[in-house]
């Protein structure tokens, strides 16, 4: 199955073609000539993956999906939430956002975090929602060299080790994207099972 995944972020995209595995093949918007930022100017992770797979689909009208993910944070009231990839900046800056989450935590002892994804799937002009959650805390200082974002300062529950210090396969198996993109796949190969019935 061939479906557009509204991202043109390199990492995000070799993550979520792992957990979906061979069946599937994923087109980024610029290979659909859509080359100017999708907007995201919604409140909730839920609005803007939403407006980004709404985005896509009236101006390609192919079957395609989009995620936004937010860190939330206990001590920060759940920032910065939805604010996550433009926290300290207007751009995509993941190591100034890290400087300003380790600097707004200091002398923090509740340091409890979870990361959330939601994905809005547009298959045949419907909408469908998958979420993925992760629990975990914020590390006093990054560790690590895999991953982007906030992945060196993450450590979920269970681990002693950031993500960013773990492998693509490891982060996939536990991380909220793989949750969410689990759910994805299952639904995306059900639809196609019965496809392949009729």
């Amino acid at each position: 199955m061939e479906i557009i995944f509204a991202t043109n972020n390199a990492h995000k995209l070799s993550e979520v073609q792992a957990v979906l595995g061979d069946g599937f093949r994923l087109v980024t918007p610029r290979q659909c000539g859509i080359d100017e930022d999708i907007p995201e100017t919604g409140a909730t992770l839920e609005e803007n993956a939403s407006q980004k797979s709404h985005y896509i689909h009236e101006r390609t009208g192919r079957d395609c999906f989009a995620d936004d993910t937010g860190l939330e944070v206990e001590a920060l009231g759940g920032a910065p939430g939805v604010h996550s990839a433009r926290y300290a900046t207007d751009g995509h800056d993941f190591a100034a956002n890290n400087r300003l989450l380790l600097k707004n935590l200091q002398g923090a002892t509740n340091r409890r975090a979870r990361f959330r994804t939601v994905i809005s799937l547009i298959l045949d002009g419907r909408e469908h929602l998958f979420e993925g959650i992760v629990e975990g805390h914020i590390a006093d200082h990054e560790a690590g060299c895999e991953g982007f974002g906030y992945d060196p300062l993450f450590i979920p529950d269970g681990f002693d080790r950031s993500f960013a210090e773990m492998s693509p396969d490891e982060k996939n198996a536990v991380s909220h994207r793989g949750r969410a993109v689990r759910k994805l796949a299952e639904f995306l190969k059900s639809i196609e099972a019965g496809r392949n019935v009729k």
